[in-house]
C-alpha cells in the first residue's frame, strides 16, 4: 500500500467523526435561529455519521487513540452541547435559572460520560452492553421529540410531509410538559451504572439473526412510513429498557428474599 493510499485509509474515519461535530454545529446555530426541525435533523445525520465512523476504522483497521479522542470531543458537541442548547430554546428557557441549570447538568453528564467510556474502551474489549444510557441514544430521544412535536404544532393548513401515529401526537403537550424533568433523568442515567444493550458485538450468522433481520425490516418499513414519530418511540423504549432491566433485577432479589423467609418459616 502506498503512503498517500495510506495517509487517506487513515484519514477516512475521522472525516466522518469530523462531519459528525460538523452537524453538531450546524444544528447549534439552528436552534440559535429558532428553526428546530433543521436542528434535530442535523443531529439525526451525525447521529448516522457516528454510527459509521468507528465502523469504517474497524473494517480498514485504522483504528487508533486520536481517532478515539476525535471521536469523544464531536460527540459532546452533537450530542451534549447541541441537544442541551435545542432544548433550552425550545423548553428550558421559560423556566430562567432553573432550566438552564438542567440545560448544563446535560452537558456536564453527557462529558462524564464519554470520559468514562474512554476510559473502559481502553482494554480493548467490546462489550455485550454499555454502562450508562450511551450519548446518542439519551441525544435521540430528545431530538426526536423535537421534531415529532414541531409535526404537532404545525398549522392544521399546512401540508405534512410525513405521516404521523394519532394517539402519539395527541400526547405532545404532556411530552413537553415533562421535557425538563425527563432530561434530568436522562442526565443522570448517562452517568448510571445501569447497563444497556450494545449492537456492536450481534452475530448475524446465528439462527436468531433471521428473526432480528424480519424486526430490522418491519421496523425500517414504520420508520419510513411514520418517520419521526416512530424513531421518538425507539428511543423512548430504548431509555426505559435500563431502568425496566434494574427493575425487574431488583424485584427478583425481593422475591428471593421472601422466598427464603417463608422457606425459614
Amino acid at each position: 500500500m502506498s503512503k498517500r493510499l495510506k495517509k487517506g485509509v487513515y484519514m477516512l474515519p475521522s472525516l466522518f467523526t469530523c462531519g459528525n461535530m460538523s452537524c453538531g454545529y450546524l444544528s447549534i446555530v439552528s436552534s440559535i435561529d429558532g428553526d428546530f426541525t433543521k436542528s434535530a435533523w442535523f443531529l439525526i445525520v451525525a447521529i448516522a455519521l457516528d454510527m459509521t465512523d468507528g465502523r469504517v476504522a474497524r473494517l480498514t483497521k485504522t483504528t487508533s487513540e486520536f481517532g478515539v479522542q476525535l471521536d469523544s470531543l464531536c460527540d459532546l458537541i452533537s450530542f451534549g452541547v447541541a441537544p442541551s442548547i435545542m432544548m433550552y430554546q425550545l423548553v428550558l428557557n421559560s423556566m430562567g435559572k432553573v432550566g438552564l441549570a438542567i440545560a448544563v447538568l446535560f452537558v456536564v453528564c453527557s462529558a462524564l460520560r464519554l470520559a468514562k467510556f474512554n476510559v473502559q474502551a481502553k482494554d480493548g474489549i467490546v462489550h455485550s452492553s454499555f454502562v450508562g444510557l450511551p450519548t446518542p441514544a439519551s441525544a435521540g430521544l430528545l431530538i426526536s421529540f423535537v421534531l415529532s412535536y414541531e409535526l404537532f404544532i404545525a398549522s392544521p393548513g399546512q401540508n405534512l410531509t410525513f405521516k404521523t401515529i394519532p394517539i402519539l401526537m395527541k400526547t405532545m403537550p404532556a411530552f413537553f410538559k415533562a421535557m425538563p424533568i425527563t432530561v434530568v433523568i436522562l442526565s443522570l442515567l448517562m452517568v448510571s451504572n445501569i447497563p444497556y444493550l450494545s449492537f456492536k458485538k450481534m452475530n448475524f450468522s446465528r439462527p436468531k439473526a433471521f428473526r432480528f433481520l424480519v424486526l430490522v425490516i418491519i421496523l425500517l418499513f414504520l420508520i419510513i412510513t411514520f418517520p419521526q414519530n416512530i424513531i421518538f418511540i425507539l428511543f423512548s423504549l430504548y431509555a426505559l429498557s435500563g431502568i425496566l432491566f434494574i427493575g425487574a433485577k431488583y424485584y427478583r432479589i425481593f422475591k428471593q428474599k421472601i422466598n427464603s423467609k417463608k422457606e425459614g418459616n
